[in-house]
């Protein structure tokens, strides 16, 4: 433990401490059971045990136990148990009614002791970092000891344990006969268990253990030993890999925990001791507390890379556990017949019309012959037996070929360990080389490559969680984005999640909501959930229940299992709007204020910023210097593919400077600069922290390299507040150390260590604006004084340049701090008048920062136009801002994907020949039409089921034109939009073919409105993207030439634009806003061809 930093041997100490704890919980327990079993006495048996279970744990559901530690009561040996065990029986059990005043007074004193008991120790169990400050530590051990103290034990022995002697091995009285004879029995059992005689190797480490005489850490290591072996002996015996539940105490997996535990009690500070608890943690599926031990595994060996490999094979599993991949009907197996017979349900078309595009395919491209062989053996065929192994073989083939599908899919057999080695590096490598590849077909460049988005998801995941790669959040948004725009349904459903809890971006429910729809309309059953969940927080009702409902009826299970506690939710939803509106305003400010401590993308033009800061702007001219430094950094890395150890130095240095002036404008160009940027850095890291001579020294470039370290892997929040504590201490001057201290503690909710860090940095420098404002915001989300918050946030506001990005931001917060503070009674004027100081404040951003975003003010908007009180107060959500959704992604994508095509026939046109494959299938309905529009019921787009092929009889669409078509075979492709302003294709067939031009051109106009009867919701079998299909062409009726919009701006709708695309001459705009975006965001240039 000696090479072991202060920081991480504090944690450690405490966990010594908490353990001390098992003993006087356990007599707790004893001394209670007569009350709980009507005055029997406990013993520790299995008959106990099974009694317990039967009469206590099953009729009360309040005590939620893991299926271990059910077994482990069964067992009936309470010295078995772990901590959580006892709290949870001893906090959650039901109280005799016979019990008197004072009985009640001590089961009440002896909770209290516990609840803090259980706090603590699920503080320091789950630890965002196996490493705790010194302030930290003096807190937590008060706590804990006096719990302690409370129980009888001595402060005396309770002191002992602060001293690092506690880590070193215990002097014993060694019986050196027995010693030789247990290292006999470990030689003996290691050459069996290499020879895969797994009982014989439990059988001679037992006989290690019990020689009396031997020292605890050999003990420690034959225990860990025979964990091993039982572990290989249940797979050997029971060939079942993959079965996670645990029969009986006689499981070898749960003899084998027993093991691993004692191996770890008997010597804390040995890595492998954490190492093989986390080993069977994982055995038993119970991945989340594996990753806790290999976390402490690797804070005892850094470097170890056995146990960074374990780690990352459990961050996987415990990643696709928690996005409930393993749910996702999408993703269950199934034979090819049975997918094949899903598609042909699904899409209505017949197996001749599935298997015809594909063998045109194969013709073309070799490469797609070898993927259908793969998915034949992946999945079992006709005739065709499971067999991983040949259909990795087929994969690799098709990957040979540059097939992205190909490469996606060997990629995803070796992630998985399936007929070929399990290796998660090899895996990142291949998922790269797929997302590489053109994201539209190269043999059918109107096809989307199949694969690239899969890969670029899986890229994604793997920066999310920090498997093989630093985990980098921000990296992970980028693989997801990229993902979308390839149409993968699932990265949008995960890029909501992040948007929705505010991970590694700024919390944004809106965009979450928007990430959600589009993933769900694209059947995504994950998305459906969590887009039902999201509108039932809303309080959005109906459609609440209509995305659970199509969640169900895609074969969602969560939603299928939980349907009647929905329903309950949402019956206790609708009365609690009905009783109290403003309390959904106070859940919406809740679940925003956790929002704090990622900073939103900007774009930084160098030429503006200059231009604001010779006007005298402060925060323009900090942007500008630090934009030098960088562009300085990246020139440095850009002129030569390797860098000497100088050129490195200065890369680090200038890095470093625009950090510290003002890291939000660092943005790579590339992800290949950045990626080579974080390589520097760990090169350059491993120079300083590696030579004897610059170890325990305070060099400019050691600081330079940390500072550089810390803000590029800040999305590793645990690994980086490990890292910052030893930077503290050779730099205890350097306040922006103890900034990006206090920034990845917000971000891991630890807003009480967020506090003090930053208090201990303005000490340092009072006036450091930017440690104020983080102070204030700690304060606010610790929500013990919203007085004292209001008063951080003036401290900030009167020091801080008026430009600064956080003073709108900070006077909407201040004015929650006064609503909360008011109990939400009324809006007083304090509210009314720090939000128009936001308001104002606004006006003085720079533009870079416009159009400013704060979900403080969105709260407040919402608050404030329910409260009639508001009518005085000038609101910029008052006028009503449809724009919002331009930047919707379902949107973008709906666009985009008709511009291109459009392009492709446009390119087409020009060339004088065909490019173009032209592919329909008849329709799986017939639609009908009536005369009149009289009697039907209007419907719109949301309203739809984007996972079912259905007319809607009886209903009638109406809708604007906003996207055009130029050629009308095999049909005329138009986008339109509804009431809702939602957006979807339609495709128009049954029209005589020499109306064709007549059509795209006189009558389905941009800004033309029309009506749908009977809409028939078409899915696609090739793309499963919902789309509107016209088949009977009367059942179009083209509203009143009064109703077009004339000169519709191509971007947002606004009608009589003024200004017009100088190129192309077709395009209205009503601002150069709306041109801006429609250029950057629609890419209208794919459409744009001079007259």
């Amino acid at each position: 433990m000696s090479k072991i930093s202060s920081d991480v041997r504090s944690y450690f100490k405490l966990d010594l401490l908490l353990r001390r704890s098992f003993n006087p919980v356990r007599q707790l327990f004893i001394n209670r059971y007569p009350q709980l079993s009507g005055g029997q006495s406990w013993t520790d048996t299995s008959a106990c045990g099974q009694d317990f279970v039967t009469n206590v744990l099953k009729k009360n559901k309040k005590i939620n136990l893991t299926p271990i530690q059910k077994t482990s009561i069964e067992n009936g040996d309470s010295n078995e148990w772990d901590l959580s065990t006892f709290t949870n029986i001893l906090l959650f059990s039901k109280r005799p009614s016979t019990l008197n005043t004072t009985e009640i007074q001590q089961l009440d004193e002896e909770d209290k002791l516990l609840g803090k008991l259980r706090d603590t120790r699920n503080k320091l169990a789950h630890h965002a970092s196996k490493s705790v400050d010194i302030a930290e530590f003096n807190q937590l051990w008060t706590d804990l000891a006096t719990i302690l103290v409370a129980w009888g034990e001595s402060d005396t022995e309770i002191d002992k344990l602060k001293d690092d002697s506690v880590f070193e091995l215990p002097s014993q009285e060694i019986n050196e006969n027995n010693a030789k004879e247990a290292e006999r029995f470990n030689l003996l059992g290691t050459q069996a268990h290499k020879d895969s005689q797994f009982s014989d190797a439990i059988t001679f480490f037992t006989k290690a253990t019990v020689l009396s005489g031997v020292a605890n850490h050999d003990r420690a290591i034959f225990f860990s030993n025979m964990a091993s072996s039982r572990l290989a002996l249940y797979e050997q015996q029971a060939n079942v890999t993959g079965r996670f539940e645990v029969g009986s105490s006689m499981d070898e997996r749960y003899r084998a925990l027993k093991d691993a535990k004692e191996a770890r009690n008997l010597w804390p500070s040995w890595w492998k001791g954490h190492f093989r608890l986390g080993k069977v943690r994982a055995a038993l599926n119970e991945h989340e507390r594996a990753i806790n031990s290999f976390e402490r595994a690797l804070a005892l060996d850094p470097t170890n890379n056995e146990i960074k490999k374990a780690l990352d094979e459990s961050r996987t599993i415990y990643a696709r556990q928690s996005l409930n991949d393993h749910l996702n009907p999408e993703m269950r197996p199934m034979t090819m017949p049975e997918r094949l017979n899903e598609m042909q349900q699904r899409f209505g078309t017949t197996l001749e019309e599935i298997l015809t595009p594909l063998h045109f395919i194969e013709h073309i491209d070799p490469a797609v012959a070898d993927l259908t062989q793969g998915h034949r053996y992946e999945h079992g065929d006709i005739g065709v037996k499971q067999d991983y192994e040949t259909a990795a073989r087929y994969f690799a083939k098709a990957a040979g070929q540059n097939n992205a599908e190909g490469l996606y899919n060997l990629a995803r057999l070796t992630d998985l360990g399936r007929g070929v080695k399990k290796d998660h590096g090899l895996a990142l490598k291949l998922y790269q080389q797929a997302a590489a590849q053109p994201p539209m077909y190269p043999k059918l460049k109107t096809f989307r490559n199949p694969g690239v988005g899969a890969a670029e998801h899986a890229l994604a995941l793997s920066y999310a969680e920090g498997v093989v790669v630093h985990k980098n959040l921000q990296t992970a948004v980028y693989w997801y984005e990229r993902a979308i725009g390839n149409e993968y349904a699932p990265s949008a459903n995960n890029l909501g999640i992040m948007y929705h809890e505010g991970i590694g971006v700024d919390k944004n429910l809106h965009k979450a909501e928007q990430l959600f729809t589009m993933a769900a309309k694209k059947g995504c059953a994950n998305a459906m959930q969590s887009l039902a969940k999201m509108l039932l927080d809303k309080s959005e009702l109906p459609m609440a229940k209509v995305w659970f409902d199509r969640a169900c009826k895609a074969g969602n299970i969560i939603t299928q299992t939980e349907r009647a506690t929905f329903e309950k939710l949402l019956e206790q939803k609708q009365q609690e709007i009905d009783q109290n509106p403003s309390s959904i305003m106070k859940q919406t400010e809740d679940e925003t204020n956790n929002s704090e401590s990622f900073e939103e993308k900007h774009t930084f033009d160098y030429d503006i910023l200059i231009e604001h800061a010779k006007r005298g702007s402060v925060t323009a001219k900090r942007m500008c210097d630090a934009l030098e430094h960088l562009r300085k950094a990246i020139s440095i890395i850009q002129k030569s593919e390797t860098l000497t150890e100088n050129e490195e130095d200065t890369f680090v240095h200038e890095l470093s400077l625009c950090f510290r002036i003002e890291s939000v404008v660092t943005q790579f160009p590339t992800m290949k600069v950045h990626q080579k940027a974080e390589e520097i850095v760990d090169r350059v890291l491993h120079r300083c922290t590696t030579d004897r001579k610059s170890i325990h020294v305070d060099s400019q470039l050691d600081e330079d390299v940390r500072i550089c370290y810390a803000v590029l892997h800040m999305d590793s929040s645990k690994e980086i507040v490990q890292f910052l504590g030893p930077c503290q201490q050779k730099y205890p001057i350097s306040t922006y150390f103890l900034q990006l201290n206090a920034i990845a503690n917000c971000s891991l909710k630890e807003y009480e260590t967020v506090l003090y860090i930053i208090n201990t940095g303005l000490e340092i420098e009072s006036d450091n604006h930017e440690l104020l404002y983080h102070r204030a915001v700690a304060l606010r989300l610790i929500k013990n004084d919203m007085s004292e918050t209001i008063k951080a946030y003036q401290a900030f506001l009167r020091i801080a340049p008026k430009d600064h990005r956080k003073v709108p931001e900070s006077y909407y917060a201040m004015a929650s701090c006064y609503f909360v503070q008011e109990k939400q009674q009324d809006i007083t004027d304090n509210v009314k008048k720090t939000y128009q100081q936001g308001i104002e404040a606004e006006n003085w951003q720079l533009p870079c920062f416009l159009p400013y975003k704060s979900s403080s003010k969105v709260v407040l908007e919402q608050i404030l136009n329910e409260k009639s009180s508001f009518a005085n107060v000038k609101s910029s959500a008052s006028v009503n801002n449809n724009k919002s959704r331009l930047k919707d992604q379902n949107r973008i994508a709906i666009i985009l994907e008709q511009r291109k095509w459009q392009n492709t026939l446009l390119q087409s046109e020009r060339k004088s020949f065909s490019a173009v494959v032209h592919t329909t299938q008849k329709a799986r309905v017939s639609q009908h039409t009536i005369k009149s529009l009289i009697g039907l019921k209007p419907i719109t787009i949301r309203e739809m089921s984007p996972i079912k092929d259905h007319v809607y009889e009886g209903y009638v669409l109406s809708v604007t034109i906003i996207g055009q078509a130029y050629a009308w075979e095999p049909s005329i492709h138009l986008v339109i939009e509804d009431e809702h302003l939602d957006c979807i294709k339609i495709c128009i067939y049954g029209f005589p073919d020499d109306h064709g031009k007549h059509l795209i051109s006189q009558t389905f106009r941009i800004g033309g409105k029309m009506s749908i009867i009977n809409p028939y919701l078409r899915i696609p079998p090739r793309d499963g993207i919902p789309i509107i299909r016209i088949d009977e062409f009367s059942s179009i009726v083209m509203q009143n030439e009064s109703e077009y919009i004339v000169n519709m701006c191509r971007c947002c709708g606004e009608g009589n634009a003024s200004q017009v695309c100088s190129r192309c001459k077709e395009a209205f705009y009503c601002s150069k806003e709306c041109q801006t975006m429609d250029w950057k965001l629609y890419e209208h240039k794919l459409i744009c061809i001079r007259p």
